[in-house]
Formats: structure tokens, sequence, C-alpha cells
């Protein structure tokens, strides 16, 4: 039998080039986003993952009458190439989660005068400019108002229905008439009456609302068009109850239907001036702007206002990290109680870390899927354990845990490496390199201001100076019991130091460099990290950083000749705050663990 007949994404291509060919396209896209820009997807528009069997959260499929490639970056090419056997679609590797090649590959690959098709809908506003741009170049004609997956889909999911609740006071710190006016104080320094707003994450903060639409973050679907003196809130038919919405209303926000939201964009009156985010809406929804409304584009004033958290709000996160750490010590006093006596696998990592977080105060739901990897599991930096692909943890090695949590007072997410049998001398020195670099960027000080993609090379100094280096990023910003990845900040190499990533306190960054050895083993230690003032003088205002994360970091997997003695007094003072943090929520095992793990080196 042929491999391909095993693989049951293989005949929903040709249900996508039956759609293409009835509407005469030359190529198809279809990105891994939805009408919100989301990375996490709601069922309806996981057409990517549907029409590929690729379960990686980025990833752009194209298709023509006789190709079909997924484009992935580093971090996805050895699960890709695992998920996509037998598919018979091919897998293009890029070098960042950013790259754009595969407008080149249609450039080059599609004839003058053919038509490429793309849903406007799940478009991004500056992906499709791009695209664009890059068409137009060869002759070749975009159009954007197909969804073909209406088409080749047919058991497609409808909208996401879960019931939209209030993030209440006292973890609600702001209310929402003054979360209002403060966006509204910004639009008018922009000059614009009205403001329209798509990103899930926006939407929950700014309506001190949550939902469960999303897996991991407690967001909803929807979209909000905010005036100076009222909004509108497009959301789907009997998510909010009538107690819910009388709320709202008391603070000027009517409900509408989620569908309704292109219409009223349509509907605004020519002399509107209307404020967007170029990086956070779709082309259909700009385009149903009509011509004669001024439009102006800047960053949704909500993304730095959420991505700044109050004091009251740190308070809480501070709380949450020690119920999240008293957590982690009844789960590592089980798993080291477990190894060599019982059969452990990565799936048990998920259901008892997940277990022992559903016991704290205050928690919701994981913050992502853990990823539990043992040994060449753990040099994927996104590996995901399922029923079918999964490793036994036993022998000699390393095991990597990347984990977290939604509190009702903050959202955390850690990594740590847990040596398993013996360590080698190859692993503690990587493990080792890679507790310098996160140190190096703990300890930072820098001035307020600072663009964070220049930050990135201080957690990479140590590994570079031993010709090492990993492909992701070092840090991505943290939400507010919202999503775990957050903007404006993040620390990349890969991304641009422009004016909106500039740091500020108040602002939750993960510090989480890593050694990847394909076949053999991983390492990420991961913080999160909180901009506090390191004080001012004649060069101006500094920022320092506050360490959040509360857990042990194993000593076991260290070099000690390679760390500083600086770096060992972190360490040590490190794990004298962990232990005081901690101590009062554990008992039993759990609170010998942690005094065992805390012992200074």
């Amino acid at each position: 039998m042929n491999a391909n007949q095993h693989n049951p994404v293989v005949a929903r291509i040709p249900a996508l080039r039956q759609a293409m060919q009835a509407h005469g396209l030359a190529a198809y896209i279809v990105p891994s986003a939805d009408p919100h820009l989301s990375e996490y997807l709601p069922a309806r528009w996981q057409g990517r993952r549907w029409l590929t069997g690729f379960h990686g959260s980025v990833g752009t499929l194209v298709v023509t009458a006789d190709f079909a490639g997924l484009w992935v970056d580093s971090r996805y090419w050895t699960q890709a190439e695992a998920e996509l056997s037998g598919s018979g679609i091919a897998m293009m590797k890029i070098p960042v989660a950013s790259s754009a090649q595969h407008l080149d590959w249609l450039a080059a690959n599609v004839a003058t005068g053919a038509s490429v098709g793309v849903d406007g809908a799940v478009l991004g506003l500056l992906a499709a400019r791009a695209l664009q741009a890059a068409l137009d170049g060869k002759g070749i004609a975009l159009r954007t108002e197909l969804d073909l997956l209406e088409t080749a889909w047919p058991e497609r999911a409808g909208l996401p229905s879960a019931a939209i609740y209030q993030h209440e006071a006292p973890y609600a710190t702001m209310t929402r008439a003054a979360k209002l006016a403060l966006v509204r104080a910004e639009m008018a320094k922009l000059g614009a009456d009205q403001h329209f707003i798509s990103t899930l994450d926006d939407l929950a903060w700014l309506f001190n609302l949550r939902g469960a639409d999303v897996n991991y973050n407690p967001v909803f679907v929807g979209h909000a068009l905010l005036g100076l003196s009222e909004a509108t809130l497009f959301v789907a038919a009997g998510k909010i109850d009538a107690a819910l919405a009388a709320l709202l209303a008391a603070d000027g926000v009517r409900i509408a239907a989620y569908q309704d939201a292109g219409a009223a964009l349509a509907a605004l009156p020519a002399t509107a001036r209307l404020l967007i985010d170029p990086r956070r809406i779709t082309l259909g929804l700009r385009q149903a702007v009509p011509a004669e409304v001024e439009v102006i584009e800047a960053i949704n004033p909500s993304t730095f206002a959420k991505s700044r958290k109050h004091e009251a709000e740190a308070g809480f996160v501070r709380q949450a990290m020690e119920q999240d750490g008293a957590a982690l010590c009844e789960f590592f006093s089980w798993l080291e109680g477990a190894l060599g006596r019982e059969r452990v696998t990565e799936l048990d990592i998920d259901k008892q870390i997940t277990a022992a977080r559903a016991r704290r105060s205050g928690f919701v739901c994981p913050s992502f899927a853990t990823i539990a990897g043992f040994n060449g599991n753990g040099a994927m930096p996104h590996y995901r354990a399922t029923e079918a692909n999964h490793a036994v943890i036993e022998g000699d090695g390393l095991l990597l845990i990347d984990s977290g949590g939604q509190y009702l007072g903050g959202t955390t997410d850690i990594t740590r490496v847990v040596g398993v049998g013996q360590v080698s001398a190859a692993q503690k020195r990587d493990c080792s390199l890679v507790l310098k670099g996160m140190i190096g960027l703990a300890t930072a000080r820098f001035p307020r201001g600072t663009k964070s993609p220049t930050l990135d090379a201080l957690a990479r100094a140590p590994i570079w100076a031993e010709l090492i280096d990993y492909g992701h990023g070092t840090g991505h910003g943290v939400g507010y019991f919202l999503n775990v990845h957050e903007g404006p900040q993040v620390i990349s190499p890969h991304a641009a130091p422009e004016a909106h990533t500039a740091m500020e306190p108040g602002m939750i960054t993960s510090d989480e460099p890593g050694i990847y050895r394909p076949g053999q083993w991983g390492v990420r230690i991961e913080n999160l990290l909180l901009n506090v003032s390191a004080g001012s003088g004649e060069f101006g205002e500094f920022l320092a950083f506050e360490t959040l994360t509360l857990c042990p970091i194993d000593t076991r997997c260290l070099d000690h000749a390679l760390l500083r003695a600086d770096e060992i007094a972190w360490l040590n003072s490190y794990h004298a705050m962990v232990r005081e943090r901690l101590q009062p929520h554990v008992s039993g095992a759990a609170r010998d663990w942690l005094l065992q793990r805390t012992e200074a080196i």
C-alpha cells in the first residue's frame, strides 16, 4: 500500500485545488491566522493545520496545481518533517519566524497574468501590503475575497460559543471606565474620534472581560469600535448574559453581532477620523473603511497600556508566582520520587504539573501546552509529546520542562532542566552556559526606553563565546491573566528595534536562552522579569529587572567551575529568596524538596 494512503490529509489538498480551479487561481495561500491575528487559533480558523497535519503554531501553506509547500522556521523543522511525512506537502525552511520567503517563491513560480488567492479576512494588513508589492512587481493579480476553506472543509467548526465573564476586583485593579478614558485620551492626542480594535487580548484588557474561546489564553472572539463617548463590542449571540450586558451599558458599551463589525466600519461618516493599528488589523476589515474616512495608523493605545503593569497588578503577579512555585515544588518532589521507581513518560509530566497547579489558589488553566522533552526531544524548542509519539523518562540525560499557568492575578511561564540519572560533563557545560546567559540578562541595567531587541546579546554573550547559538528569541512579553506571549516588547535578534519596542517600567518579559543539540539534548532555563526603576542620574532614568519566577534551578546539572563568583552569588541569593517565599506555602515532601534544592553552592 502506498504510504500516502495512511495520511488523512492527502485528500484535503485536492479538495482545495478543486476550489482553486473553480475560481481560476494559480495559487492559494493559507496563513496560520484568524480575523484577530491571534497566535493560538479557535478551531474554525485552524485551516492550515487541517490541510497539512502540521500542529505547530506558525507556518504558511502555499498550494498550486502541482505543488504544496509549508514554510516554517527552525523551531519547527524537525516537527514539520515528521508531521508532513507522507502528505505530499514539502517543508520549506525559513531562517526566522518573521521571514516572508514564500512571497519570493510565489513571485518566481506563478506566471505573469495569473491570480493568487488568499482570504483577506485572516490576512494581516502589513502582510497584505508586502504580498501585494511582491506580486505587483511580477504582474500577478491578488484576489482576497475568497475563503476557499468554506468549500474545501465541509466539517469546519463554527464560531466559539463559550460565555464571556468579567475580570473582577481585586485582581482587576483598574475599572473599565478608567481604561476607556485612558484609551480615548490617547485617541484624542492622535486626532482620532473612532478606534477599531480586533486583537483579543486588547479587547479583554480594555473591557475587563475574559473568555475561553482560545486554548490557554482567557480571551474571547470579538471586535470593538470605540468612539469618544460610546463603544460597540461585536460578539456572537449568547456569549454575554443580561446582567453583564447591563454592566457594560452602564459604561457606555453596547453589544452588537460579531458579523456586523465590517458593516459598522463601512457605515462610518466621511468626517470620521479612524485610528487603526496596521500590525493588528486584517486587510478585509481595512477594506471595509470608506475611502473618504481619514485613517490614522498607530499602535493600539491598549497594547502599550496593558504591557505596563501597575504596582497593584505586580503585587498580584508576585502572589501568583508563589502559588505557581509551590505547585512546582509539589510536582518536582513527585517527579524525583517517581523516577527509577515507576514508569514515567513525557505525557505524565503534563498531567502531574497541571494537577499540581489546579490545587493552587486562583488557578484557571495552563497558559500554553506543556513542553516536556527528554534528551533528543528536548532539542526541539516547541516539542509536544503525543499519545502516538512520546518518550519514557529512564536512563541518563536531561529532561526539559517548559510550562505555565493562568491565574486570576497573573500569567506564569517557566522552563527548568532536570538531571535524570548521570548528567554528562558536556550536558553540565551546556546547562552552565545557558544559566550564565540567563543571569547576564537578569542582572542588566539599561536606560529607560531602550529598544528591547538590543538587550538580546546580553543573554547570548556567554553562549556565543563558546561558538554556540540558539535559533529563537530570548524573551517575550507576558500578559496579566492574558496572553502568555504579549507585545509590544520582545528581546530577539530577529525583531527590529523600533520605537514601539521601548522598555518601560511595569513590563514583564521572559528570559530564556537555550542550547539545542539535535538528537541529543536541549537546555533552556527561563524566568520572568519585571521592569523596575534602577534610579536616575545625569544620564537619565535607568531600569533593572526584578526576577518574578520562584523555582529552584537544578544545581546537579551545573559545572560550578564554569560559573564566576558573582554568578554563584546570584544563584545562591536567588535560591535563598525562593526558599523564603515558598516555604510558607508547602509542607511534607514538597517542603523537603524545596529545602534540598535551594541549598547554597
